[in-house]
């Protein structure tokens, strides 16, 4: 997600995706170099590595919008506009550039496309195009060197530092956006894109409030370049915040995370481990009270035919990427548990010298595992005379309920009891029959 540059895009068709395969191995295997950009920056070439388009916008934008504050009342009715169109521009990005577009999860009309293009042209960053070729390419190589914003370069790389430097197009990976380049409406705007930018980034916000009730100037600073400098940093810690922030519930794979904050932000898409997981959903928040405003309008809109084929991946699969990262952690627990000395690692004894050395020691004999319950006589809740009385013989039956039907905290405990294995029998799995 990013304001505009010059990428390498690649159109695959049938004939031509053996080439495409081909290419992008040798890629892979060895990208080539660039005259500097691989050089590391330094005191003589910094200004060289700096995409000055980028840098130039994202800092002066700010500042604009910090003067505009000191010098120019904030109007009531220029606040409320400022914030639907920040409301709208965002939502041009999270529902038409990134869950149309980059990832197909629905199907738009004509009145709805138009309606989410002029919006996220507002937002400015960057043509459907452009955006969504990154976008697939972010997917695809997720935090390595090929992901033009890879989280594991930092914070603050991931959040603006890949847009204030250049990137070597060579490096950034591959991906197919054939059915944007197929489509006239993004190859309008693609070719058109800084007068659709300027039209709908700044003319159109300032006109509403300059017609409206003659806030030219609070149209300008307020409506115009705050709003933009707010849709950006929003928009931006879906790359950043959302890949440090909060729980990996599907997959712990890759960085990205789930967290309501970063939900808040950036106006849904902060359930970013469920959408990497599950690119193609359209959804980002899949519970009713999880905060994703870009699902409810998707949603709304296909009540009246605007928005068809919502796709979503079957909540059997979702649970499956739930339960496991849930076993996950439970055997990450599990490991920090002493469960006593494995069986492997038990010596091995024939029954019949179980029973000679049980005449001196306190050896009870259950599902083929040999237990010292020397420390346990005196503790045994059945009493005393009971445990003494099995010493030297096989109770596996009246351990599972011959006499009494142990728990699982009793079966727990006599794991750290174990002192041999007696050969032949092995772990004897009792169950009760019904």
């Amino acid at each position: 997600m990013a304001i505009t540059t010059t990428t390498q895009t690649m159109t695959v068709s049938p004939q031509n995706t053996e080439d495409f395969v081909t290419k992008e191995m040798k890629l892979l295997q060895q990208p080539r170099k660039h005259s500097y950009l691989d050089d590391p920056i330094t005191l003589a070439n910094w200004y060289k590595h700096v995409n000055w388009l980028h840098a130039v916008l994202l800092t002066s934008t700010p500042l604009i919008a910090i003067y505009g504050f000191f010098t120019t009342p904030l109007l009531l009715k220029t606040f409320i506009w400022s914030f639907i169109w920040y409301f709208c521009t965002g939502i041009g990005i999270t529902a038409g550039y990134h869950r149309l577009w980059a990832h197909r999860a629905y199907t738009a009309s004509l009145s709805l496309k138009l309606f989410l293009l002029a919006c996220a042209s507002g937002a400015v960053e960057g043509s459907a195009r452009w955006w969504c070729r990154d976008h697939r390419a972010h997917h695809r190589y997720t935090d390595t060197d090929r992901d033009p914003y890879n989280a594991h370069r930092g914070l603050l790389y991931s959040h603006v530092g890949w847009m204030y430097l250049k990137q070597n197009p060579q490096r950034i990976g591959r991906s197919d956006i054939s059915d944007l380049n197929a489509d006239p409406l993004l190859s309008f705007q693609h070719r058109y894109y800084g007068l659709f930018a300027l039209t709908f980034g700044v003319l159109f916000p300032m006109a509403v409030t300059g017609l409206g009730w003659g806030d030219w100037r609070g149209g300008f600073f307020f409506a115009a370049i705050a709003r933009l400098v707010v849709v950006h940093h929003a928009t931006f810690c879906v790359n950043s915040l959302a890949h440090y922030l909060g729980d990996t519930t599907y997959d712990d794979k890759h960085t990205p995370r789930d967290h309501f904050i970063t939900a808040i932000l950036t106006m849904g898409e902060g359930y970013h481990n469920f959408h990497h997981e599950f690119p193609q959903d359209y959804r980002n928040a899949i519970r009713f009270y999880q905060y994703d405003p870009t699902k409810w309008l998707i949603k709304f809109c296909s009540w009246f035919g605007l928005s068809t084929h919502l796709k979503r991946f079957p909540d059997n699969e979702v649970a499956k990427g739930q339960l496991f990262m849930q076993q996950k952690k439970l055997d990450a627990k599990r490991r920090t548990l002493n469960w006593g000395v494995p069986l492997e690692k038990l010596p091995i004894f024939t029954f019949e010298e179980f029973q000679e050395i049980s005449k001196t020691k306190n050896w009870v004999l259950i599902e083929g595992i040999i237990h010292d319950v020397t420390n346990f006589i005196d503790e045994h809740p059945g009493g005393k005379a009971f445990i003494t009385s099995s010493i030297g013989r096989d109770m596996t039956t009246a351990f599972n309920g011959g006499v009494y039907d142990h728990s699982n905290a009793a079966r727990n405990l006599t794991s750290m009891l174990r002192v041999g294995v007696i050969a032949g029998g092995g772990e004897v799995e009792h169950r009760k029959t019904k």
